[in-house]
């Protein structure tokens, strides 16, 4: 089963001096700005100068910073968000991962993402490789558990 790094979610109190830290000062290079207006959220996608050329194409890895409009006070780590993986089959790891008593806090009911745990409390995203799965059960009638 392969598994590609895809990026890490960081929650920022203000873009532009955040921007202004890992683009301007420490070189990173913006691959993709989305704007979220019914979310309120701002994504900015940025990559190493080595890496943009496959961040552009393959969509990693990246460092994912996330504006929320409304003011919100980030503490207890609480402004990192996650680590990203594309992944070959979903289900599959998902059902490996509750084998071996890991929590799928989102399940994949959708086919397409699903968000685990580490021990730590470490938030990881895993995403199907392609398209979206067909729902299947026993995740497309699977509850929410805790937070991600």
């Amino acid at each position: 089963m392969s598994m590609e790094y895809l990026h890490t979610m960081v929650r920022v109190a203000d873009l532009d001096e955040s921007l202004a830290f890992y683009r301007d000062a420490l070189g990173l290079e913006e691959v993709r700005w989305m704007e979220n207006e019914k979310g309120r959220f701002t994504l900015v996608f940025l990559a190493a100068p080595g890496d943009k050329d496959r961040a552009e194409r393959d969509k990693s890895p990246m460092v994912e910073l996330t504006y929320n409009w409304d003011p919100e006070e980030y503490s207890g780590g609480r402004n990192f968000g996650h680590l990203a993986y594309r992944v070959d089959d979903l289900y599959a790891l998902c059902e490996k991962l509750q084998a071996a008593g890991v929590t799928i806090n989102r399940p994949p009911r959708d086919g397409h993402m699903a968000f685990v745990r580490s021990p730590d409390g470490i938030s990881v995203e895993l995403l199907q490789k392609g398209d979206a799965l067909p729902p299947q059960e026993p995740w497309a009638s699977m509850p929410n558990e805790g937070t991600w």
